[in-house]
């Protein structure tokens, strides 16, 4: 699984920004990881002139296997609140998309097991 840093002209890219960014996003993910093939990470502060709350912003993109890629986001105060906060929605919405992707798996596929009227019978 690839993590692709992005940052807007606004933030700052560091070694230790990348390195949180990786050990989150990785964390959060880390049971879907053979379903994921990439997840872009995109990092802006879209207040940077004014000082209001929840300028900071995190959206994830996950591409997963046989499925549309999900995509979340969160804003926060502080950029590392908002990673973490997009980190956990993802975590979530992957959970969900494969659950429906399973379950149509699993409703696709014939019945084998006999009915018990016929097991009686």
């Amino acid at each position: 699984m690839q993590i692709n840093i992005n940052t807007d002209k606004t933030i700052e890219r560091h070694q230790g920004l990348d390195d949180h960014v990786q050990s989150v996003v990785s964390a959060a993910v880390q049971r879907f990881s053979e379903h994921i093939t990439r997840v872009e990470v995109h990092l802006s502060d879209d207040n940077s002139q004014k000082s209001s709350d929840g300028g900071n912003r995190c959206l994830l993109e996950a591409r997963v296997t046989g499925y549309q890629p999900i995509a979340v986001s969160d804003h926060s105060v502080h950029l590392h609140q908002a990673i973490t906060g997009a980190a956990d929605k993802l975590k979530r919405a992957i959970d969900s998309a494969l659950g429906r992707l399973h379950d149509k798996q699993l409703h696709a596929t014939p019945k084998l097991v006999p009915e018990p009227d016929e097991v009686n019978e």
